[in-house]
């Protein structure tokens, strides 16, 4: 059986409840948690499990999604990827993906972000998908020019992270240029 949401490597799933314990240890890295969204507080085990919890049960529509990242062979997560900025009226969204240190450089993000875009612009109809990198995050900004993004302006000193100001790099990707390059099916 194949799945929209299955590539070779990674699949796109719900997050559940028992997964707390690895988005806990994803969270226990600040390099990664300052390279997705800011440093944000130690969180306890039970907060981890409650987080889980609120996100499993909370109903998703069709276009703000909240996924896992998970090894396509034992199913274990390795990230996260979500949409938000959705907007219909525009067909324009934006999305964020982040992926646990120890499985970074395996090519986890690339094909989810693929299986994302997928989804947005062949299903979904989306006709644009904006992102934003930190300017320092040398991973992130490859990962986008890898996969075709085009760099379409620069938010100077938009953030403030380890005692200095880092800019903000606008990338873009048509639903056009996205099927150029890794096809809508």
């Amino acid at each position: 059986m194949t799945s929209a949401w299955t590539g070779e490597r990674v699949r796109l799933r719900a997050i559940e409840p028992e997964d707390w314990a690895a988005f806990k240890e994803f969270d226990e890295n600040t390099e990664d948690q300052s390279n997705g969204d800011r440093l944000h507080p130690p969180r306890s085990a039970e907060r981890a499990r409650q987080w889980a919890k609120e996100v499993a049960e909370k109903d998703q529509g069709p276009d703000i999604l909240r996924l896992a990242i998970a090894e396509r062979s034992g199913g274990q997560p390795v990230g996260t990827i979500s949409t938000h900025a959705v907007d219909p009226h525009h067909g324009t969204f934006e999305y964020g993906v982040a992926i646990g240190r120890a499985h970074q450089r395996h090519g986890y993000a690339a094909e989810a972000v693929v299986i994302l875009l997928r989804y947005m612009f062949g299903e979904r109809r989306y006709q644009k998908c904006d992102a934003t990198v930190y300017a320092s995050n040398a991973g992130s900004l490859a990962l986008h020019r890898h996969l075709g993004f085009t760099e379409e302006g620069r938010r100077r000193r938009g953030r403030f992270h380890q005692g200095r100001y880092d800019d903000i790099v606008l990338f873009g990707i048509t639903a056009e240029e996205f099927g150029e390059r890794h096809g809508l099916g």
